[in-house]
């Protein structure tokens, strides 16, 4: 385990510390050694450069709308219709999540605000206009 700001981290991102990280109010991604891109999700190796020298970091809770889309026909198994998602910069890295509460746009700046957990117990972050 390495430390950031006293926080203990993974060595290897795994898909459940991620998850045990967004239950948390926390988001978890990794940075790449040799290329310096972070990434917001757990992988085997940097989604820029391929090395597999990646490191787990700890990833700012508040950010910009980088794209967001409204989901008006939802994937098979989900009911809910009209909900947005954004493609949230947050410092080095990019991160998908659902937006609730009042609309946002591209440039938004934008909090996390919890997570949603409806998908057979893989949460989601959640983020909500910034005050």
């Amino acid at each position: 385990m390495s430390t950031q700001d006293d926080i203990e981290l993974p060595e290897t991102l795994s898909y459940h510390d991620w998850a045990a990280a967004v239950r948390e109010d926390r988001l978890l991604g990794q940075s790449c050694e040799e290329c310096s891109h972070v990434g917001g999700v757990p992988s085997g190796a940097c989604q820029q450069c391929g090395s597999r020298d990646l490191t787990t970091v700890e990833l700012p809770t508040e950010g910009t709308v980088h794209t967001e889309t409204t989901i008006n026909v939802p994937p098979e198994g989900f009911e809910e219709r009209g909900y947005q998602v954004a493609v949230v910069t947050l410092g080095d890295a990019r991160v998908m999540v659902r937006i609730e509460g009042e609309h946002v746009d591209i440039g938004d700046d934008v909090v996390l605000s919890g997570f949603i957990d409806t998908d057979e117990d893989h949460p989601a972050p959640t983020f909500e206009t910034a005050d």
